[in-house]
């Protein structure tokens, strides 16, 4: 009966050795995963730091071209709007011009025909 029970002992011994021996080829198994997807973590980390680093250099460009870009506006702006101040003083200045040239023209038709009625 000894015999019976210690070969039944050896037996669960060896099933025993065999689900520790497999339990731990399964653990190995997990581990790899676990380091695989660190590994990925890791570097998803690395590559999250870099877009962030360039997204913060683009806001920063963005940012001073716009306002660049915001201060042509008003230049130009300023510029077409003064540009039209010195049309309008143009126009102005060609009307008075005109109504001159044509007063002085009068006069001195008036004073020619009076040089003439002079001398009759």
């Amino acid at each position: 009966m000894m015999s019976q029970h210690g070969a039944a002992l050896q037996t669960f011994n060896q099933e025993l050795v065999k689900c520790l021996e497999e339990m731990k080829l399964r653990r190995a198994e997990v581990q790899a995963q676990i380091d695989a997807q660190e590994e990925e973590k890791n570097n998803l980390q690395h590559e999250i730091e870099k877009m962030s680093c360039k997204l913060t250099e683009l806001n920063d460009t963005l940012a001073k071209r716009i306002a660049i870009r915001n201060e042509y506006d008003r230049t130009i702006s300023d510029t077409e709007t003064a540009f039209m101040k010195i049309l309008e003083s143009s126009q102005l200045l060609l009307k008075v011009i005109k109504k001159e040239a044509v007063s002085l023209d009068e006069t001195l038709v008036k004073a020619n025909s009076e040089k003439q009625s002079i001398r009759q």
